[in-house]
């Protein structure tokens, strides 16, 4: 089939890999885009997976909290040098207090309710601004909220009958702080679903087949490696970023245990500014050639 030019650069977005190596991944798997992710992994030419979803677009992810319920908005521009601004900010921020007080049902009914506003601020800034999605949170435990420079907002939500405890808030902080960092996929192994795994395996057997392993160990390598996968995409079973001896889950054991309160790690959101938003690339001596006419 043929490859288009915009499929080509889709995968180049997604891996970081070399348009040539682009458009042979794409012939190799007919065209399916997920399939040709993997043929680049297994030849070692894509990017780590994590950096897949960079930032691609310009804005601000706000945290906003009332204790019990919780808000991360993402709001987009399309410069760094708008987004950075006092009158971006602050609608920005707004926004996201109106969405936890007001608590819109999705996405929709927030723009639409915002919609003058929306209008209002494009027209001061002279770009386009969008509310492009949020994630809202209740919970009678204890909620964690970290924002990382505007960029990385996370949310984690603990069941638990001491909520207000100095130790457990503490607790709640620290696991959405680590959400940031480590990146988790899944909040415990049981989630992993079996298209994940058959995915990663075929994945992994490729890689071995590439390093020239023995066609008798592939199957035991795979199957060491699927065992180790839960420590790597999985919340619970992450060493905690700021000691790595104790894994997530033995922290809120320990937790637990210090403060006599019943926890459970109940969910955690997560949202990076631009994820999944082409961004472009703008070329500053073509801009100025066309601006002087020396085009």
């Amino acid at each position: 089939m043929a490859i288009t030019a915009s499929a080509v650069k889709e995968l180049r977005e997604k891996t970081g890999a070399g348009m040539m190596d682009c458009k042979k991944a794409l012939t190799e798997t007919n065209g399916d885009l997920e399939a040709a992710v993997d043929f680049l992994r297994t030849k070692g030419l894509a990017k780590a997976a994590k950096k897949a979803s960079r930032v691609a677009a310009e804005g601000a992810v706000v945290s906003v909290s009332n204790g019990n319920d919780a808000v991360i908005l993402e709001v987009n521009c399309e410069t760094d040098f708008v987004s950075k601004g006092d009158v971006f900010q602050n609608f920005a921020k707004e926004s996201a207090e109106w969405t936890l007080a007001n608590k819109p049902s999705n996405t929709e009914e927030l723009k639409e309710a915002k919609k003058e506003e929306i209008t209002e601020i494009t027209l001061k800034c002279g770009e386009k601004v969008d509310l492009r999605r949020f994630q809202a949170v209740s919970t009678t435990g204890a909620l964690g909220l970290y924002n990382h420079g505007g960029k990385i907002g996370v949310i984690v939500d603990l069941d638990t009958d001491k909520g207000s405890d100095e130790a457990v808030q503490e607790l709640a902080k620290d696991i959405a702080m680590h959400v940031a960092a480590a990146n988790p996929t899944f909040l415990s192994a049981d989630d992993i679903d079996e298209d994940f795994k058959n995915r990663e395996a075929d994945v992994y057997r490729a890689q071995l087949k590439e390093e020239g392993k023995p066609e008798n160990m592939i199957e035991n390598i795979v199957k060491g490696k699927l065992g180790k996968l839960a420590k790597e995409v999985c919340l619970l079973e992450q060493p905690f970023v700021k000691n790595p001896d104790f894994t997530i889950k033995k922290l809120v054991a320990e937790t637990a245990s210090k403060t006599g309160a019943n926890i459970t790690l109940k969910a955690f959101h997560k949202l990076t500014l631009g994820e999944g938003i082409e961004k472009k690339e703008d070329n500053l001596a073509d801009e100025v050639a066309k601006m002087t006419g020396k085009n």
